[in-house]
């Protein structure tokens, strides 16, 4: 049952459709890198289509019919998008679920200090991560910071040309004879992976704060970095505390290989799957079920806190859709989740032929020949998985295929070596049918992943058809 490179089939228009949507994604990630980035994104380009707020449709009276879209959002950071269907929302939703969170560096809330006439910030890695893999590479600088009054600060360094970078250093290998014999859990530690940000000291001429002042004489390359945040976000170190910001790599996405068949990117995970939900989502017309896109955060952290799918944003921002459509009760609620089907899009290991001896051939996802479910995810012996329905399955082949989308089906890697999980099993707890949907990557989590473009439409095609005919 050996699935066909999508490549092979695709016709000049085809691949000019390959290469067209490739370009807007690559742009998408490159510009887009924090959970709230994606979602300020998604909703500015929502709006574009015709979407307004839960908020506005209350505010005007408004009764949703078939064809009326709305979006909420949860504190900026997690998204639904709802196109309503033609049919009651007892019948239930398509849902495409993806996440927009990513591995990452977050700085501390008392992150920084001198030491050795270098100034840096200390840092708290997010999500699962390989951490000597983010040593010595050009780092950005996004998020915002909120100060005492509510006014909030957006941060984004690091990404113009013009721009300065940060890094986490490394020791030289002359001297890492020690390093070298530690495991790779070892070699960094989470306590050492703190962003070198400056190295030039203030001199007292050039303060005129009297507190950085006095700060000058016994940490100027300190007092320095504050004088330059001052000046540049009218911050004090204090506004640290109610921050958020993240160390992401620096730069664009890059086409990879002399065919530029690839692209090199950060945040593929899951962005390579969130995007192309987006697109479909907004793309969508005349649909008989409502169809709804589901951004959200924390994936990657266990999909916990107010902004997580563990949290009652969905079931409440559903109810709200459902009073607004008059067919809010307890039992319609509760039907309209059970009867939903969910496609839960999120990424997929692609084998890697250098790593082959971790994946099992027949069971592995390999890039360009599509989109993958993952009728299971979990550990070891399928431990904390969803594991879809054969009858599930079997619609979503017939959907598939008449969507004309090519796909594959994949494990996670060897039985007794492989493990991971999505948001699929929390959706699933409302009876509804899930089931793992999303792109096959190379280098998963590490600062620069890998995803073919052709998996990347296909991806686009089968989400689109999902929403048309579940």
């Amino acid at each position: 049952m050996e699935r066909k490179n999508a490549w092979k089939d695709y016709t000049a228009e085809d691949r000019a459709a390959v290469e067209a949507f490739a370009e807007d994604y690559r742009g998408w990630i490159s510009a887009n890198k924090t959970e709230r980035e994606c979602a300020k994104s998604a909703i500015a380009m929502a709006r574009e289509a015709g979407y307004i707020s839960l908020e506005e449709a209350r505010a005007a009276g408004m009764t949703l019919k078939a064809g009326d879209r709305v979006y909420a959002d949860a504190y900026g950071k997690t998204l639904l998008l709802a196109h309503i269907g033609s049919r009651p929302l007892e019948d239930g939703l398509n849902i495409l679920g993806a996440h927009i969170d990513s591995p990452r560096l977050d700085i501390k809330q008392n992150p920084v200090y001198e030491s050795t006439d270098y100034a840096l910030l200390d840092t708290h890695y997010y999500g699962g991560v390989k951490k000597y893999q983010w040593v010595t590479l050009p780092l950005a600088l996004h998020g915002v910071v909120v100060k005492k009054d509510g006014s909030a600060v957006e941060v984004n360094v690091g990404e113009d040309p013009a721009d300065p970078v940060f890094c986490v250093t490394d020791l030289l290998i002359h001297l890492a004879q020690e390093q070298m014999q530690k495991k790779a859990t070892e070699v960094v530690t989470g306590e050492d992976l703190d962003l070198l940000v400056g190295g030039r000291p203030a001199v007292k001429d050039e303060i005129e704060d009297e507190d950085l002042a006095k700060l000058v004489e016994k940490e100027p390359v300190k007092a320095m970095l504050l004088k330059l945040l001052a000046d540049k976000y009218q911050m004090c170190e204090e506004d640290f505390l109610s921050s958020e910001l993240e160390v992401v790599p620096a730069g664009p996405a890059r086409d990879l290989g002399f065919d530029r068949s690839m692209i090199l990117g950060y945040g593929h995970d899951d962005r390579s799957c969130s995007y192309p939900s987006l697109i479909a989502q907004l793309e969508a017309e005349n649909l008989e079920k409502t169809g709804v896109c589901l951004l959200v955060d924390k994936e990657e952290i266990g999909s916990v806190g107010a902004t997580g799918i563990t949290s009652m944003f969905f079931e409440n921002t559903v109810a709200e859709i459902l009073d607004l459509c008059g067919q809010l009760t307890d039992l319609s609620l509760r039907r309209c989740l059970a009867n939903s089907s969910m496609l839960s899009s999120d990424v997929s290991a692609g084998l890697d032929p250098l790593y082959a001896s971790a994946f099992e051939t027949k069971n592995s996802a390999y890039l360009g020949r599509g989109i993958v479910f993952n009728k299971f995810t979990g550990s070891r012996g399928k431990s904390g998985s969803n594991d879809a329905n054969a009858e599930y399955m079997a619609k979503i082949r017939d959907i598939m295929d008449n969507g004309g989308a090519s796909y594959q089906t994949a494990e996670l890697g060897r039985v007794d070596l492989g493990g991971g999980g999505t948001i699929a099993y929390i959706l699933a707890k409302y009876g509804m049918n899930v089931i793992d949907a999303g792109v096959p990557v190379l280098s998963m989590h590490a600062p620069w992943e890998v995803v073919s473009k052709a998996d990347l439409y296909e991806a686009l095609k089968a989400y689109r058809a999902f929403l048309k005919l579940a």
